[in-house]
């Protein structure tokens, strides 16, 4: 928005929706509006669209964002536990882009998909998100590939831990210095979402007009350190030995 643009924002709960609208309307100076729906439903996302083309009148960007995880491994983890994960992530990108399709092909715009690293290794405790996040990429190559001929592109930006955001706090556990799931990054640091913001304008800008179909880790180099969030092998070995360090569920 700090670069121009007006934004609709998506999601569950319209107090918090309405709540951040306002607050980056004010701060920035442009319109952002709340647009209630969960990406699980076609229909609510239709919806949501209908109500940005009646306010703005067109689409040239969209950020498919949906998320959600926690620390469970397979053994403990109920089938609607890994179900709800992909239905958010994996069909909740497949609807959004299903609803705004049209009207990014009008624009010639493009698509970014917010993955994760996760799945580049076997990562314990995260089978479900691994498998939900593998399908999006796979999803936005496939759209690059489609919707090319048709001036549309597609990215990923597969964010390492990204500090100050509930994600990390929920996932990685304590913050002791000591934790090597917190001390692995080439960069010297952990992310912020100025990172990931800046990693966005270069996608959605002209600079990367001749980039589709790429991942790009945005992560401080830390995907080649990869390590797990919990002690290994003991998490996978007694997993009831390691859950004083599981926080709830997101």
């Amino acid at each position: 928005m700090r670069h121009g643009a007006n934004a609709a924002i998506v999601g569950r709960k319209l107090d918090r929706l309405t709540q951040a609208a306002k607050e980056l309307s004010e701060a920035i100076g442009q319109e952002c509006i709340p647009t209630q729906a969960d990406v699980r439903s076609p229909a609510q996302l239709k919806e949501a669209v209908a109500k940005t083309i009646a306010k703005f009148g067109r689409i040239d960007y969209v950020i498919c964002g949906a998320a959600g995880n926690f620390l469970v491994p397979i053994s403990g983890m109920s089938e609607n536990a890994f179900q709800t994960v992909v239905e958010i992530d994996t069909i909740g990108s497949f609807n959004t882009i299903k609803a705004t399709l049209d009207y990014v092909r009008a624009s010639k715009g493009a698509y970014i998909h917010v993955s994760s690293t996760l799945h580049y290794k076997g990562m314990p405790f995260q089978a479900h998100v691994s498998a939900a996040k593998a399908g999006v990429d796979a999803l936005s190559a496939v759209l690059a590939v489609e919707e090319g001929p048709n001036g549309v592109r597609s990215n990923v930006i597969a964010p390492g831990p990204i500090q100050g955001t509930e994600g990390i706090d929920r996932i990685i556990p304590k913050r002791e210095a000591s934790n090597p799931a917190r001390n692995g990054y080439p960069s010297g640091r952990e992310g912020t979402v100025g990172d990931i913001g800046n990693a966005t304008i270069f996608l959605f800008s002209d600079a990367a007009a001749y980039i589709t179909g790429q991942v790009l880790p945005v992560d401080g180099g830390a995907m080649h350190l990869q390590s797990t969030f919990l002690p290994y092998p003991q998490s996978v070995i007694d997993p009831r030995s390691v859950m004083h360090m599981i926080k709830p569920k997101m």
